[in-house]
């Protein structure tokens, strides 16, 4: 509930983002205060007697000992409505440009006056007894899928007013719930999750497009992972292809600390890229929030929890949302350089104690659930980690390790070796995958469990013997021991390396990857065969496989597929 202004405080010293003020009775935590002439933005995270630790969401340069310190009387909030899809936001959900432009301080949200306009569809009668989560209406021009207008949490009686079909100001009153007036717009606090009914108990696997992560590292809608890896190994342009190709209703994409030219080039191609399910324009079902590494420091902390609050508003309409952090390290190291400004006692490598409680709050709010209005939604959180050095074991990699379900960990090897997406087999893990089984076996795929577990055995077990053939010499090894090494590089090579270039491969459905999946399976079943009717492992290992390893973007149909699959099997039985 908003809380009443009081009188102005001052500001006593500033240090950076770091302010503190004297001078404000009966303020509340996390409120959020306007600071000297310039209004300033800062949250207060810290009070000790009558001195307050405030939080600057801008630059503080100009601020001085005894400017004024203003209440708002209200936490850091974000404005929810039509408008939201196909733009480009900060951290504080301000709407930018798509220009490189510095932000200044003026750059406030919308004015309530505004003069847009938007067309309204009322879905309810007056005289309807609501609750929480109930359609009012739809806004139909606010983006790619059907914008709903629901009764916000917390708010239930009976329908006194709707507002009649046709273009509504922004600022109108569309609904009267009881004695309170609903707009099309609301205010909701970033830190705190917005209800929901129950968690669901259902199951439903979130199809990416990559194959190494549907084939072996599979997540469920409402699960949450993290994408540790190096610097060149390619976590932004993983993250890219989620966001292009995952099968969800909306994408929110945060870059939080990262470089501007990486928005940039997300901004860019999914503006030019075409919607599979509604023919439009990819991003016009996305929401970007874009806080790079030259912006405010602490609106960079506050934007993960304002995407997550984006995406339960679209939860809450009943769609399945992903939310992309690129990065969470980024994010991870404004809490510490904070964290040392206030004098926190620091931990490990300097960060805050209290970072697993960050991580755990962010991660914490993925989930598949029932909405209030009986809606089944979802929120997929998926985390960018980017460790200094690649070194997967300092504090940020291993605690988010904690609360995610699955990880997506880049090699730096196989990156430089031009294997992309380069997702390790041996680091990578899912504790989703058994569920995913069990939906897959209840959706006539009842081989998909034994077809992942063959293909991490034998990438297994190709690595262990790879590593004794650098010793040993492939050649002194048993000829099926030489065909599981093969069988290890087709795999690679013919199903878990995808180009994210190639129209036909960037992208693959469940049923053509289980199909390449099965086709590589075969060829090396075949192989194994061959050395145990005497074929010498030599002549096994010097045939053709290059029209497996061409079959996934040479063959985009099944019927293409089978027919090469026809040929390279009866090229292969020749050699008995």
């Amino acid at each position: 509930m908003t809380r009443p202004a009081a009188m102005a405080g001052r500001i006593h010293r500033v240090n950076g983002p770091l302010v503190t003020a004297t001078g404000i009775p009966d303020v509340a935590m996390y409120e959020v205060v306007e600071l000297g002439a310039q209004r300033v933005p800062a949250e207060v995270v810290a009070i000790d007697d009558e001195t307050l630790t405030l939080q600057a969401f801008e630059y503080t340069g100009g601020l001085m000992a005894d400017d004024v310190v203003r209440r708002t009387g209200r936490p850091l909030s974000a404005r929810l409505g039509p408008g939201l899809l196909g733009r480009v936001f900060d951290g504080l959900l301000r709407p930018l440009s798509s220009a490189p432009t510095w932000l200044s301080p003026q750059a406030l949200a919308p004015s309530e006056q505004a003069s847009a306009r938007w067309h309204f569809e009322p879905r309810a009668a007056p005289g309807d007894e609501l609750r929480p989560g109930v359609l009012l209406g739809v806004v139909a021009d606010a983006g790619a899928i059907e914008h709903r207008v629901l009764v916000p949490p917390g708010v239930s009686g009976e329908l006194r007013f709707l507002a009649d079909a046709g273009k509504v100001p922004e600022a109108a009153v569309v609904a009267k719930v009881g004695e309170v007036e609903l707009g099309l717009f609301e205010q909701w606090p970033v830190r705190r999750p917005r209800p929901f009914a129950a968690r669901e108990e259902t199951f439903a696997p979130l199809h990416t497009g990559q194959r190494v992560l549907d084939l072996l590292f599979p997540i469920g809608a409402g699960s949450s992972t993290a994408v540790p890896g190096g610097f060149g190994t390619g976590k932004t342009v993983l993250l890219q292809q989620l966001a292009k190709w995952c099968d969800t209703d909306v994408i929110v994409y945060v870059g939080c600390g990262e470089r501007g030219n990486e928005m940039a080039d997300v901004l860019g191609e999914l503006a030019e890229l075409t919607d599979p399910r509604t023919g439009g324009r990819m991003i016009d079902r996305t929401v970007i929030l874009a806080n790079t590494s030259n912006m405010p420091m602490m609106a960079r902390e506050a934007s993960v929890f304002t995407a997550l609050t984006v995406a339960e508003y679209f939860r809450d309409m009943g769609y399945h949302v992903v939310v992309v952090a690129d990065s969470t390290s980024r994010w991870a190291e404004a809490l510490r350089e904070f964290a040392s400004r206030s004098g926190a006692l620091p931990a490990e490598e300097g960060y805050p104690a209290d970072l697993s409680s960050s991580l755990a709050a962010f991660y914490e709010r993925a989930g598949r659930v029932r909405t209030e209005g009986g809606r089944i939604a979802a929120v997929t959180v998926v985390g960018a980690v980017s460790p200094p050095g690649g070194d997967l074991t300092e504090p940020v990699t291993t605690a988010t390790e904690r609360f995610v379900r699955g990880v997506w960990s880049l090699d730096r090897d196989l990156a430089y070796a031009r294997h992309y997406p380069a997702v390790s087999w041996s680091a990578s893990y899912s504790h989703d995958a058994e569920a995913v089984a069990a939906w897959q076996a209840g959706h006539d795929n009842p081989g998909w469990a034994a077809r992942r577990a063959r293909a991490i055995t034998v990438l297994a077990e190709a690595a262990r013997l790879s590593e004794l053939a650098e010793i040993v010499g492939t050649r002194t090894l048993p000829g099926r021991e030489r065909m599981t090494i093969l069988g290890g590089r087709l795999l690679r090579d013919a199903v878990l390396a995808q180009s994210a270039l190639s129209p036909v491969d960037a992208t693959c459905s469940a049923e053509r990857g289980a199909s390449l999946l099965q086709f590589a399976l075969d060829v090396i079943d075949r192989c194994l065969s061959l050395i145990d009717r005497g074929v010498a492992a030599t002549e096994v290992e010097q045939f053709d496989f290059g029209a497996l390893v061409r079959a996934r973007e040479e063959a985009p149909s099944a019927a293409e597929l089978d027919a090469c699959r026809s040929t390279l099997m009866t090229a292969l039985e020749a050699l008995a």
